[in-house]
């Protein structure tokens, strides 16, 4: 008996030996498909939470761009059919809160999907009103008699300034996808990565769950201040409302205006007109520039077209003639290659024949200026006496100096869209071939530039000959306000020397003491700058795009102000005094908020 025993003992022994390898085998050959399959009998609950798209703030921490919560309400129709006793409460406490939800629309989705567990019945609905729906469900009216209602979390972005820096802060689609601006160029900052919950239900119908948080996107702080981009927009806006009629629902085809802090290249406003509004940036009629019947007249290409029109930002993505801002680049040249001298005099008798061409002078004066100095030329702004300077610079140094300004070339502004200029200006060979074209050039024709880059080399003439990249994003944090990346400033080049700097500025004050930019001088404060003309092709047809570049104060610039009207509204465009009067505007409001004191000095020094 004891012998048999040992022997079953040993066959169940064996047997299990067996099964154990077995097992081993099945779980090494075939274990990932077994789990599948085992997975897949199990009931699962799966929700994603989506990450909160990261803020936009100006210098000062104000919030220029957000994302706010917002709730799709969700209805699961197999536990509200559950129960049934709460059907008719659920239903009257969601239409009471929710009322773009119908009784009618529940009881469908209940008795066609009785089994679903999601279905939408209302989206972006805010958190007050979500927060008041909690609030009732637990109330003694309603208390435990709410079923099967719950509240799926999403964000929308929002713009808290409406219009304000519209082209450059931009806006993105429902998908956190940037569309156009600041958006767009940090969209990769901005996004974060979704989070998600998993759970299942076990043998005992308990949810086994686990949550993986989401992680939020960036903020982005910007060289950006709300007080100096709100005066620069209202003041736009005040001249264009001025000029506006029944023909020209605008005042001028565009008006920008670009500050910046010459010193570090911060940008501190950045305007364009018309605008938009980001919370609608798809709704023309907002704009005010277009009728109802004119709206719904145009084709969806059309829409499109004008929309793209209204989301353009002027000082990053057009280029236009510069005209005579461009006068000081042109002495500069001749004052640092040494082919110009401090004294040198030139006699404008009201143009010059140029490669057969006779090329006028500009100003009131056709028979000309007479005796210029090379300040008196800035101040006057006289054509004449600048073609006279390039031909001693010539093409070669007159070429190399533009690119050492930058011209021809991207400023590489950390804003998407940065128009190309380096096929719209000439090179070494073309100026030399043929004078007219250095002699145009000379005073900013018959090339283009965009605003962003003439006024980056301006701050280099400006500030002792440092040219910075423009910039609008100084740093980089996370929600919880840990800096991820500063952005300091970036020296690109040197442009000219301080002396010649400090020359140039003494010139420019001039302009604005005794030459063209006086109507845009400002009591107690010493401000230089270059106002200019250019008429726009095709030539003759009287549009012209006019503006105005200056800083202050004198001595040591903090801000650069670089205004243009592109086809002003005006019976007389070629003389147009709205950039002046824009700037004067703004500089006596910015400055005594920037603490740039005022200073007793009326008189300007005169370079002999």
């Amino acid at each position: 008996m004891q012998g048999r025993l040992w022997i079953v003992f040993s066959l169940i022994c064996v047997l299990f030996v067996i099964l154990i390898g077995r097992l081993m085998y099945i779980q090494y050959t075939s274990g990932d498909r077994y789990e599948k399959i085992v997975l897949s009998q199990q009931v699962y609950d799966s929700a994603v939470i989506p990450f909160q798209r990261g803020n936009i703030t100006d210098s000062k921490g104000t919030v220029l761009a957000t994302s706010i919560d917002v709730y799709n309400v969700i209805l699961d129709c197999s536990v509200l059919n559950e129960k049934e006793e709460n059907i008719d409460s659920t239903i009257v406490l969601v239409t009471t809160c929710f009322p773009e939800i119908t009784a009618e629309k529940i009881r469908s989705e209940l008795s066609e999907h009785p089994d679903s567990r999601y279905i939408k019945l209302a989206k972006k609905v805010s958190y007050e009103a979500k927060t008041n729906f909690e609030t009732l469900a637990e109330s003694d009216d309603y208390k435990k008699k709410i079923s099967g209602i719950w509240f799926e979390k999403e964000y929308v972005r929002s713009y808290p300034y409406g219009q304000l820096a519209s082209a450059m802060i931009g806006f993105s689609t429902s998908g956190n996808l940037g569309v156009i601006g600041l958006e767009n160029e940090y969209n990769h900052y901005l996004n974060g990565i979704n989070g998600r919950s998993y759970g299942y239900l076990n043998d005992d119908s308990n949810m086994e769950q686990t949550v993986v948080e989401p992680q939020n996107g960036y903020t982005l702080v910007t060289s950006i201040d709300v007080n100096i981009q709100s005066i620069v927009e209202q003041e736009i806006l005040n001249w264009n409302n001025a000029h506006i009629d029944e023909e020209h629902p605008t005042g001028s085809e565009h008006t920008a205006v670009l500050v910046m802090n010459p010193q570090n290249g911060e940008i501190l406003a950045m305007a364009t007109y018309p605008t938009f509004d980001l919370n609608h940036p798809r709704d023309l009629e907002a704009t005010g520039l277009y009728k109802q019947e004119e709206i719904e007249a145009m084709t969806e290409d059309e829409k499109l077209e004008k929309l793209n029109q209204l989301w353009q930002n002027y000082p990053v993505t057009y280029t236009y003639e510069p005209g005579s801002t461009f006068k000081p680049f042109t002495i500069a040249t001749g004052l640092e290659t040494g082919t110009l001298q401090d004294g040198d005099t030139f006699f404008c008798d009201g143009g010059e024949e140029v490669s057969g061409h006779f090329v006028r002078c500009t100003g009131i004066t056709r028979g000309g200026h007479g005796e210029e100095t090379i300040q008196k030329a800035l101040e006057d702004s006289c054509n004449d006496a600048l073609m006279q300077m390039s031909f001693r610079i010539g093409g070669d140094n007159f070429a190399k100096f533009q690119h050492i300004f930058g011209f021809g070339q991207k400023t590489n502004v950390d804003l998407p869209g940065e128009a190309r200029t380096d096929s719209l200006l000439y090179g070494a060979e073309d100026l030399n071939r043929t004078a007219i074209n250095l002699a145009t050039n000379s005073f900013g024709q018959n090339f283009n530039t965009t605003m962003v880059q003439l006024g980056s080399a301006f701050c280099s003439i400006i500030n002792g000959g440092n040219l910075y990249q423009p910039h609008v994003v100084t740093a980089i944090t996370d929600s919880a306000g840990n800096t991820v990346k500063t952005v300091d400033p970036v020296i690109e080049k040197k442009t000219i020397s301080k002396e010649v700097s400090d020359e140039l500025k003494v010139f420019l004050r001039g302009v604005v003491v005794e030459g063209t930019g006086k109507s845009a001088a400002v009591e107690g404060y010493e401000i230089g700058g270059k106002t200019g003309t250019a008429e726009k092709l095709p030539r003759g047809t009287g549009d012209y795009l006019v503006s105005f570049i200056s800083y202050a104060p004198q001595d040591n610039p903090q801000v650069m102000v670089y205004t243009i009207v592109d086809v002003p509204n005006d019976e007389d465009q070629e003389h147009c005094q709205g950039p002046k009067e824009i700037t004067r505007n703004i500089y006596s409001q910015i400055l005594p908020y920037l603490g740039v004191e005022k200073t007793a000095v009326e008189e300007v020094e005169v370079a002999q």
